[in-house]
């Protein structure tokens, strides 16, 4: 691949019980279920050396996102101010990527991956996927 290739490439889907946003939780640790993480084939490689117990980030495009909103009510809420959605973790913004650190309960056949907890509702891509990297001194 050349290095001037500015494509975004999908990796892979979320398989999840989660069917709408209004399902899901605003973050995994706030009751985000068990999930499959399925990577297409030419990616499936790029599963070795993961394993059950492994903290892993999982990059998400979050498909169903409003592109156009700049600023919102953290979480929601009327009564907080305005706030610029670089500053939170809201899933409308200009570029809807989503970040989800989660843990990896299982490796299915083929090339899935069970983890736990994730919020991404089913048939949402997958952009990409790394470890969560111990502290400096451990690594």
């Amino acid at each position: 691949m050349s290095t001037t290739d500015r494509s975004l490439r999908f990796i892979g889907v979320v398989r999840s019980p989660l069917r709408s946003r209004h399902d899901a939780p605003r973050q995994g640790d706030e009751g985000g279920p068990a999930a499959w993480l399925e990577i297409d084939e030419p990616y499936a490689a790029a599963l070795q050396g993961l394993a059950v117990g492994d903290a892993i980030l999982v990059l998400t495009w979050l498909h169903q996102a409003d592109r156009d909103v700049l600023d919102v009510h953290p979480r929601g809420d009327r009564n907080r101010a305005l706030t610029g959605v670089f500053a939170t973790r809201s899933p409308d913004r200009p570029n809807p990527i989503g970040l989800h650190q989660v843990t990896v309960l299982g490796i299915g056949a083929g090339s899935r991956l069970e983890v736990h907890p994730l919020e991404a509702i089913d048939g949402t891509p997958i952009i990409d996927i790394k470890p969560v990297l111990p502290r400096t001194a451990e690594r």
